[in-house]
């Protein structure tokens, strides 16, 4: 039974004082009857409570728990139902909205479901076409939607434990789950509902069905004053209501594969400008809040025009006039990846003006640098609280990775020594992203040659390790608690010529909330010419991935 405080008869009695005092003022009160004598002010406190007592629901999560918790005017009374107020499920002066996620395995090749048919799939109706055979749940989940959308089908929706989810739908290939967007983990791919996802940029949790509003219920008046000390209030006066998906706590990152502003892409860029290639996604990247870009090729102003000298272009010895980068401007670029096998190709002196250039725009670069102590510093960043640190370096022979003591070029791969370093920085509170030069080959399947050197930098803290060598995509893995995707193919080089594979590529868009991955979005994109990539076609978005996850073992 929810009991009431008696704050309202005392604020009543104390109104009705004021009102009689006033009355009596202007009753004695007049012109010429002398000065208005000021009665002494009536002493009159309201008993305000230092605490609330709150019963909460034994469904409530406990990360909602949590943030009660931290309310220090609450005393809550878990799993009963005599505290003065109840927290619960509803829509009325919502103090706080929980942001849930459909997720699938990662696996799973849609994208999207429609709200209508998740709710209808809910209640065990199978005609309007929801794309699973199950959602599974944990206790929690299942008796707060059962509120909001009424009981469920137990032949559609499975109970399981947080620990399990995973595991559960990863083994019933035609299951989805349902959780807190604070359980989400990159091994789960977060299905978009009516076009919302809580791990994009511009979700709308008010236009999200998964989005549950939780309320004091009880004596309103009670409640008043408890909101007016719990909840702060915004610049127009409006109660800031909690919840567990801040937009100032998110961060994407975007890696890309091969950038190589030369040969025939430079030749188209000659002759449609030089933002030519970003046409079709140059949205997509400039979103992101930290761009990667794996640029191969240095600024020289004596490049030569494109196919303009024979011999080099046979040589693959290669170099971009300064004017291309008006290309990785246009894109938003803020972090360079100089691990390159042709970073040496035009000398040092283009080298450090490719440095020069990069660091005159606000640009990070790392993988390689002006010397070898140079080259071994991450690029670091601290963007809505999330710390990122980018390493990376170049596996193959030395010949290729020539930075030295006193010298510039890109860093030679001591794994033992990268493995320190990565260390190091998860000690500071940094979540390490890795890039590797390495070996190119042509397939999708993962190759051992890369897989060690991967493993070893996971093992030393990566939470993601990526191929920026791939000239086609490569296979994926979930490698302990990282990520790994050993080749991305392409953004911005001219093998559209040389086969169908090395036409399509991946763009990598890693999502991070309160300091830790979170999520995972493929993006495949397919050239139309030596330059220039778009975004795939369902048709071809669905081939590449088979593709590629069976190619990855799933």
């Amino acid at each position: 039974m929810i009991q009431s405080l008696s704050m309202k008869n005392n604020w009543r009695i104390f109104l009705l004082i004021i009102i009689l005092s006033v009355i009596f003022l202007t009753a004695c009160g007049g012109e010429n009857e002398g000065p208005i004598l000021t009665p002494t002010p009536i002493s009159y406190v309201t008993e305000i409570p230092s605490s609330f007592s709150v019963s909460v629901p034994p469904y409530i999560p406990e990360t909602m728990v949590h943030v009660l918790d931290d309310m220090r005017v609450i005393d809550l009374k878990h799993g009963q139902n005599d505290g003065d107020i109840l927290f619960d499920v509803s829509a009325e002066q919502p103090v706080i909205k929980w942001v849930y996620a459909l997720v699938a395995p990662f696996s799973y090749k849609g994208e999207d479901v429609t709200g209508q048919s998740l709710q209808i799939f809910w209640k065990g109706n199978t005609d309007y076409g929801f794309p699973a055979d199950t959602i599974y749940v944990d206790g929690s989940t299942k008796a707060i939607f059962e509120k909001m959308w009424g009981a469920a089908s137990p032949s559609h929706v499975v109970v399981s434990t947080e620990k399990d989810l995973l595991s559960d739908i990863w083994e019933d290939k035609d299951a989805f789950a349902l959780l807190p967007f604070e359980q989400l983990e990159p091994a789960w791919k977060v299905l978009a509902v009516d076009e919302n996802s809580p791990i994009q940029k511009d979700f709308d949790p008010d236009r999200y069905i998964l989005t549950v509003p939780y309320s004091f219920l009880g004596d309103q008046d009670a409640i008043d004053v408890l909101l007016d000390m719990v909840m702060n209030a915004d610049a127009d006066g409006r109660k800031n209501v909690l919840s567990n998906r801040s937009a100032d706590q998110l961060t994407t990152v975007v890696l890309t594969g091969v950038t190589a502003m030369v040969r025939g892409t430079a030749f188209i860029m000659e002759a449609s400008g030089y933002t030519y290639p970003a046409i079709d996604i140059g949205d997509i990247l400039r979103e992101a809040d930290i761009l990667h870009i794996s640029n191969e090729i240095n600024f020289t102003e004596t490049c030569p025009k494109p196919f303009s000298n024979k011999e080099n272009d046979l040589n693959l010895v290669f170099c971009s006039k300064p004017e291309y980068i008006q290309l990785l401007e246009a894109i938003g670029t803020d972090v360079v990846e100089v691990t390159g096998d042709h970073f040496r190709d035009w000398g040092p002196s283009a080298m450090l003006n490719t440095l020069d250039m990069y660091e005159a725009r606000g640009w990070q670069y790392y993988g390689g640098g002006r010397d070898l102590a140079d080259a071994l510093q991450p690029a670091l960043f601290n963007h809505n609280g999330n710390k990122i640190a980018f390493f990376g370096c170049n596996a193959k022979q030395p010949g290729y990775a020539n930075v030295g003591e006193d010298n510039p070029g890109a860093l030679y791969c001591n794994m033992e020594e990268m493995g320190k370093q990565i260390e190091n920085a998860v000690a500071q509170g940094y979540v390490p992203i890795f890039t590797f030069q390495h070996v190119e080959y042509y397939q999708y399947s993962a190759s051992p040659a890369l897989q060690k050197d991967f493993y070893a930098a996971a093992d030393a803290g990566a939470v993601i390790v990526s191929g920026s060598q791939a000239h086609q995509p490569h296979a994926l893995e979930f490698y302990k608690s990282s990520f790994l995707h050993y080749g991305l193919g392409n953004l911005f080089f001219d093998q559209y010529e040389e086969s169908f594979d090395q036409r399509q590529a991946f763009i990598d868009r890693h999502v991070f909330y309160n300091g830790q991955h979170i999520s995972t979005e493929l993006i495949p994109i397919m050239f139309i010419d030596m330059a220039r990539p778009r975004l795939m076609d369902e048709e071809e978005r669905i081939q590449l991935l088979e593709n590629v996850f069976t190619a990855s073992g799933w």
